[in-house]
């Protein structure tokens, strides 16, 4: 299905706006400005709907390549971002390298909550690929939905659940740099634009850490561009 038919705009031109908007923590008008500077007039608006449309797909697109490769430890944990004037809670895990696993946003931060984000973590892996350890804080909702996760069969009886919140410190810089994406917006206007926005913020986080460059076959900036645009053109 080819996802540009019907635009006004030629499809590398929008998706050199999904990439500048999701990668550089800027606001809509600036890269407005930033694009009318390159000979290229749209509106703010548009490049919203873009970003709604499109970054979505790249995340799924692109997500058996950063699936997590070996059993490694996680650390996994919650932050806050403001939709609606109100606080959400995004669960995230990273690996002991800092490697992205999987992201979840919701609207309540309880048992089922953790419960859900570590079952779409965990889904699909093979055994090899599940970890082996995963830390969290002591909060007692990681606690209950790992003893869930077990009880379904859904992670091994095995799994050892750590619980010593410095061990988690390098998550929560995690959260930082991803933030530094997400504060221009100051605040989201639904649950559902947010969705849809943290998954093109998350995932060109992971450009920047490096979880792509096997893909990149050394071409830098250059094999980025291809690997996103393959993917969005259906290659």
């Amino acid at each position: 299905m080819n996802l540009f038919k019907h635009r006004h705009f030629q499809y590398d031109i929008i998706i050199w706006a999904i990439r500048w908007y999701c990668k550089y923590g800027i606001s809509y008008r600036e890269l407005k400005e930033m694009l009318h500077e390159r000979g290229v007039n749209v509106d703010h608006s548009t490049i919203y709907r873009w970003v709604q449309k499109y970054a979505p797909e790249m995340e799924k697109r692109l997500k058996w390549h950063w699936r997590p490769k070996l059993g490694v430890s996680w650390q996994v944990d919650e932050t806050y971002i403001k939709v609606k004037g109100k606080w959400v809670y995004l669960y995230r895990a990273i690996d002991k390298e800092g490697n992205t696993v999987d992201f979840h946003l919701s609207t309540r931060r309880n048992a089922k909550s953790a419960y859900r984000f570590l079952s779409k973590a965990l889904k699909g892996l093979k055994d090899w690929q599940r970890p082996p350890t995963i830390n969290t804080d002591k909060a007692p909702s990681f606690i209950k939905a790992i003893k869930r996760l077990k009880k379904e069969g859904e992670c091994s009886s095995n799994l050892y659940h750590r619980r010593v919140k410095y061990m988690n410190n390098r998550i929560e810089a995690d959260h930082g740099k991803l933030k530094r994406l997400i504060n221009p917006v100051r605040g989201f206007k639904s649950l559902k634009t947010a969705r849809a926005t943290i998954k093109g913020f998350e995932v060109m986080y992971m450009f920047k850490k490096g979880q792509f460059d096997f893909w990149k076959y050394g071409q830098g900036l250059k094999g980025e561009i291809r690997l996103i645009t393959d993917a969005l053109l259906g290659f």
